[in-house]
C-alpha cells in the first residue's frame, strides 16, 4: 500500500565532492532519517542499507522498508547491491521515478526546505558529524504541522508499532520538546 512507501533521495551541501546526506522519509508518519555519507557514490548507500540490516536484523529491515522509492541518480543505480543481503536474500524492493519526476517523491523534497533552516543551501556538509545529523533529524522531526493535525511526525509514530521503535532506538531518534526545537544554522556549535 501507498502507507508502506519510504521515499529515498541525497542532499548535497555544495557542488563539490564532499560529505552528502541520504534522506528517506515514510509516508505513514512523515518521519524523515538522516544519514551522512562520504560522498556520492552507490557504495555509501548500501553502508547505510548494511548498517540497518544489521542493527535491525533482515526480518525487522524488510518489515521497516518493503518498497523504496527513489531517482534514478548514480548513487541508487546499483539496484542489486540495495535489494539484496551479503547472502543475495531479498531485503527490499526499489523503485525508480520517472525521469524529470521528483515530484513523484514530493513528501521528501519539500522535507528537505528543513534541512535548509539550519544548513543553509551552498554550505558544505564536511564539518558535520552523524552525531550533529542526528540531532537535526531529531529536531526536524519534532516539529508540529498544520498538515499533519498540528502533530510532529514523531507523535504520529504508533506507540504499538515495535518494528518501528526498533529503527528509532537503532538511529537514536526521540522527540525534542515543543519549546526546546530550534532550526537554525547556531542548532550546532559552530561548524
Amino acid at each position: 500500500t501507498e502507507d508502506e512507501v519510504a521515499e529515498m533521495d541525497t542532499v548535497k551541501g555544495v557542488r563539490e565532492s564532499g560529505k552528502r546526506l541520504i534522506t528517506m522519509i515514510f509516508r505513514k508518519n512523515n518521519v524523515m532519517l538522516l544519514f551522512l555519507v562520504p560522498d556520492g557514490k552507490a557504495e555509501s548507500v548500501k553502508r547505510v542499507f548494511d548498517y540497518m540490516e544489521a542493527g535491525l536484523g533482515l526480518d525487522v529491515f524488510r518489515r521497516v522498508f518493503p518498497v523504496i522509492l527513489t531517482d534514478n541518480g548514480s548513487e541508487f543505480k546499483k539496484v542489486n547491491e540495495l535489494e539484496l543481503t551479503e547472502e543475495y536474500e531479498h531485503r527490499t524492493h526499489i523503485y525508480y521515478c520517472d525521469p524529470m519526476a521528483s515530484w513523484q517523491k514530493g513528501c521528501l523534497e519539500k522535507n528537505h526546505e528543513f534541512i535548509r533552516y539550519a544548513i543553509p543551501k551552498g554550505k558544505s556538509l564536511n564539518p558535520y558529524t552523524q552525531d550533529d545529523i542526528t540531532l537535526l533529524m531529531n529536531h526536524i522531526n519534532s516539529i508540529k504541522r498544520p498538515g499533519l493535525g498540528n502533530k510532529s511526525p514523531y507523535e504520529l509514530v504508533d506507540k504499538e508499532d515495535r518494528v518501528f521503535q526498533e529503527l528509532m532506538k537503532l538511529l537514536k531518534m526521540h522527540l525534542i520538546p515543543p519549546d526546546e526545537v530550534h532550526l537554525m544554522p547556531d542548532l550546532f556549535i559552530e561548524k
